[in-house]
């Protein structure tokens, strides 16, 4: 059974971290890329990062650029998210998701940043950034 296994979400002040996690199961995890998707109520899902477990690749979304930092521990099969000075616009619903590395390999960034791409996604984790 496929499973994407996000946690670490919360509420936190404005200015302060969180470390979102997201455990892998099912798939063979060096395969994949990871992405980390985000909606907020009425917009629309939108990638934040995403990291290749292949080549260490990675993208940030200009809006968390500096702030986020991705990684990735292939012997836990867990994708991490460090987020720091955290904003009320980073509030939103994040979402891990899981993209085949041939499919990743073969297509521009643009393309991995499209949600609809990817193979396998998880529950998702609300982080609710307070002012």
């Amino acid at each position: 059974e496929v499973q994407l296994v996000e946690s670490g979400g919360g509420l936190v002040q404005a200015g302060g971290s969180l470390r979102l996690s997201c455990a892998a199961s099912g798939f063979t995890f060096d395969d994949y890329a990871i992405g980390w998707f985000r909606q907020a109520p009425g917009k629309e899902r939108e990638a934040v990062s995403y990291i290749s477990n292949s080549d260490g690749s990675t993208y940030y979304a200009e809006s968390v650029k500096g702030r986020f930092t991705i990684s990735s521990d292939n012997a836990k099969n867990t994708v991490y998210l460090q987020m720091n000075s955290l904003e009320p616009e980073d509030t939103a619903v994040y979402y891990c998701a899981a993209l085949n590395g041939v499919f990743f390999h073969g297509t521009l960034q643009t393309m991995r940043t499209r949600p609809g791409v990817y193979d396998y996604w998880g529950q998702g984790t609300q982080v609710t950034v307070s002012s």
